[in-house]
């Protein structure tokens, strides 16, 4: 059996083997895994979490306090005595502590729909990389092919008198060469397929689904940019919730006051027949305490909270700024690798047959079939980066949304 025909029989039986496996796979396109992603990530759960816990603190702020009752018996005349106590929630202090509770909602809430927009980032990223990462394993394979046939086409010219030993050893060197690559790139499409299956919150050991996408040049679709990024919106309420809490730390030096209301009775001597009622007011002094610690604390966290906005507002501007260019350059590369790769393997073909015909020497058709080579892996390469471009342009532009 020929080196030929025994590489066409292993590839057969794994394109039989693949076969049978993917028959008990599940076809996933890129908004199904994006979907997944969405609905089974980890990531996601916490989210929910933490905005369910910040729509609890502002129902905690908007809370009245509960009243408090106390009975009391005394030797003196009425003996037995029931006050309420009845805190009251004043303007002065109720506004600044709902306005931080739902500040600091807004900013988680930002936070999460950042979150979100983050997973599918994710989710499109590995469907992408795996779709690449398929792409450069078909493309090792029938590397591997064409390279075991030229292999055969120089022994048969050397058998004939048309070639040498030497080509004969590049072709055999060849061809090894680029059956080891098709091997790694065989595991290295596995190992993405896997990755994108733990982004979709599904096992990772074994290949549970395939891919119903192609890669094909991106459509630049990304829409206008929001008035403030997800990142910038989610730093802001966090300052405007420290500059609520530091008012409302200042402003708690007084605290709030409390009316009482109560009933007096039990006058052994009859003087003082029936109920009697009483009322007073109760005013906390600030002798000890004027909350200057509570102040320091809240200044400090709003001072933190102004030097993060300023830091994300930055940070935020020159990613979007940096993802627009990988943008654009990836797009004017596919343009250009298209143009390339045509002319690659136009060249590749006509070396090819300048070869059967005794025209060149081996050598030249092994470059010519290289650079074919490397210029097809470049345009997989160069659209892979421009879908994960236009993707990171999408996520930082990202508008709120209601999780």
């Amino acid at each position: 059996m020929t080196r030929l025909s025994l590489l066409c029989l292993v590839i057969g039986l794994r394109s039989l083997v693949a076969a049978r496996a993917a028959a008990a796979q599940q076809p996933v396109t890129r908004a199904q895994a994006i979907a997944a992603a969405l609905e089974r990530g980890a990531r996601v759960a916490l989210g929910r979490a933490d905005t369910a816990a910040a729509r609890g603190g502002v129902r905690a702020a908007r809370a009245f306090l509960n009243p408090s009752f106390s009975g009391t018996y005394t030797k003196a005349v009425p003996q037995y005595h029931a006050i309420v106590d009845l805190p009251l929630d004043v303007p002065w202090l109720r506004a600044p502590r709902i306005g931080a509770a739902e500040f600091a909602r807004d900013a988680v809430r930002y936070g999460f729909a950042f979150e979100r927009a983050a997973i599918r980032f994710d989710a499109d990223t590995s469907y992408t990389r795996a779709l690449a990462a398929a792409a450069h394993a078909r493309l090792s394979h029938r590397n591997a092919l064409d390279a075991d046939s030229l292999f055969a086409m120089a022994r048969l010219r050397r058998e004939v008198g048309d070639a040498s030993e030497l080509d004969v050893r590049l072709a055999a060197v060849n061809a090894g060469q680029l059956e080891n690559v098709a091997s790694d790139d065989s595991l290295t499409g596995i190992a993405a397929l896997l990755a994108l299956q733990l982004a979709m919150g599904l096992p990772g050991e074994e290949p549970a689904i395939t891919l119903s996408d192609s890669l094909a040049p991106p459509a630049d679709s990304v829409g206008l940019a929001v008035a403030e990024p997800l990142p910038v919106a989610a730093a802001r309420a966090s300052l405007r919730s420290a500059e609520r809490a530091l008012t409302l730390a200042h402003r708690s030096a007084f605290g709030a006051p409390s009316l009482q209301l109560g009933v007096e009775n039990g006058d052994p001597t009859g003087s003082e027949p029936g109920v009697l009622p009483t009322i007073g007011l109760s005013l906390p002094l600030p002798l000890f305490n004027w909350n200057g610690g509570a102040a320091a604390q809240a200044a400090a966290a709003r001072d933190r909270a102004q030097a993060e906005l300023d830091l994300v507002r930055r940070e935020t501007d020159a990613t979007i700024a940096r993802a627009r260019r990988e943008r654009t350059a990836a797009l004017a590369r596919l343009e250009r690798d298209a143009r390339l790769l045509a002319s690659a393997d136009r060249v590749a073909a006509m070396s090819l047959q300048a070869y059967a015909e005794g025209a060149i020497p081996l050598a030249n058709v092994l470059e010519a079939q290289r650079n074919a080579r490397e210029a097809l892996g470049r345009y997989i390469d160069d659209l892979a980066a421009a879908h994960t471009a236009i993707a990171l342009v999408r996520l930082m532009t990202a508008a709120p949304d209601q999780p």
